[in-house]
């Protein structure tokens, strides 16, 4: 087997034993969490987040007492730490139930704008959650133009996004990064060219948010959402809005609610133990850029030396991570691409892609392959993971899909040994 050499600023130990979910075993074998894209473990800070949360501010917001006002207090922290996390103000963000029900709210409220634009853009290598509902939108008059995906690249066809852009273009929705598959696609472009068309951008970087850093004002999104669960946090979701078009936008609300950014579109209580979870998650990822982050980097990181402080720390934290788990993933997939009967889908070596990778094993169903690497504590995922539309246009929606495997942080070589030599025993039967 070959062995990489470990990153000298990346103490694996030290994370692993954030981890209490890492000491499970399954049949005696030691569990190793390779379901990381349908959601990561969760570090003991976050946990501990939550219980102090439910012990010492468990109440609504806007009383004048002590737990609502220590309440209204987490909340608060929590948009500053979120605002960190993606390079936003504060007031830019929105908390919901998730980011599918935050996207179709945010969907039926562009809806409501008036004008003469009724084209809406999706892509076939995207997630449901971010073709449902504007596909929905259908009904209310709006035409849906679907960009192809290359089956072989499983990457955009950039041409037929920009032929498919116009004058009537709405708004232009895709993905940072490729759940299915890992393709990361170039947003800063995507969202320069529907800007240009005069069209709002929608991002779902659900996928792409475990896997780099994100700066909403530089790659110029109008709204991108995330879903904290997907590093290291609770099951809530995200909304970014870009402050203009955010304060004008006309979400549905009790009249009892706020009509000022971010309220506007959180109906109801939101799940604040959540929220609190969610921006201890952040503090982790900042700890380990403080922690980890390279030494050259102390004084500027890739080109942002203006920063300071937790945005400056998640940056490292991030950057730390993929340089971590970037030369597992090349030795995952080479590995991989090389036993007999089994296929990896995903970009090209040369295309930028996150650590997570998907395949087939010729003749089995991925649910059987994914139950035999269950049954020794190997966690994969299997189907489409709600990419639907890509599984389909790769001819796997008769077949059971895909089979998954992502890299988390914690995540070990030894690990992937164990997962590479299993599935060479089941494409050997």
């Amino acid at each position: 087997m070959m062995s990489l050499n470990q990153d000298p600023y990346y103490d694996l130990e030290y994370i692993r034993n954030q981890f209490p979910a890492l000491s499970l075993k399954v049949n005696g074998y030691p569990a190793a969490f390779f379901d990381g894209p349908g959601g990561t473990q969760v570090p003991r800070r976050v946990l501990d987040a939550v219980t102090d949360y439910l012990v010492h501010c468990n109440a609504n917001a806007g009383g004048k007492f002590f737990t609502s006002s220590n309440s209204d207090h987490v909340i608060k922290e929590a948009r500053l730490a979120m605002a960190d996390f993606l390079g936003a103000g504060p007031d830019e963000i929105a908390f919901g139930q998730n980011m599918t029900t935050m996207n179709y709210q945010l969907a039926l409220a562009l809806a409501r704008r008036p004008g003469r634009r009724r084209e809406i853009i999706i892509t076939e290598i995207d997630h449901e959650a971010n073709r449902g509902p504007w596909l929905d939108l259908e009904e209310r008059g709006y035409t849906i133009r679907e960009v192809k995906m290359d089956p072989e690249t499983c990457t955009i066809d950039m041409k037929d996004y920009r032929d498919k852009l116009s004058e009537n273009t709405f708004v232009a929705a895709f993905n940072y990064a490729s759940n299915g598959v890992g393709t990361i696609n170039n947003v800063e472009e995507l969202i320069r060219l529907a800007r240009e068309a005069g069209a709002i951008s929608v991002v779902d970087a659900v996928h792409y948010a475990l896997h780099g850093p994100i700066d909403v004002k530089k790659i110029g999104a109008d709204y991108l959402l995330c879903s904290a669960y997907k590093f290291f946090g609770p099951h809530i979701g995200i909304l970014y809005g870009k402050k203009d078009l955010f304060s004008e936008l006309p979400a549905y609300r009790l009249r009892t609610q706020s009509d000022s950014i971010p309220h506007l579109i959180e109906t109801g209580t939101l799940n604040h133990e959540g929220i609190a979870g969610a921006s201890e998650a952040v503090h982790f990822i900042a700890d380990l850029g403080k922690r980890f982050g390279r030494q050259e980097r102390k004084t500027g990181i890739a080109g942002e030396e203006h920063l300071s402080g937790r945005r400056r720390n998640v940056l490292a934290g991030m950057e730390a991570m993929e340089r971590y788990e970037q030369p597992l993933a090349e030795k995952m997939l080479d590995e991989l691409s090389s036993i007999r009967r089994v296929r990896v889908y995903g970009p090209p070596r040369d295309y930028p892609r996150t650590s997570t990778i998907s395949f087939t094993v010729e003749g089995i169903n991925a649910g059987r392959v994914a139950a035999e690497l269950g049954q020794k504590g190997l966690f994969v995922w299997d189907g489409h993971f709600y990419a639907i539309r890509l599984v389909e246009k790769l001819g796997l929606d008769q077949c059971g899909g895909l089979v998954r495997a992502g890299l988390c942080p914690y995540n070990t070589e030894e690990e992937i040994d164990r997962l590479l030599e299993e599935i060479r025993r089941i494409a050997g039967k």
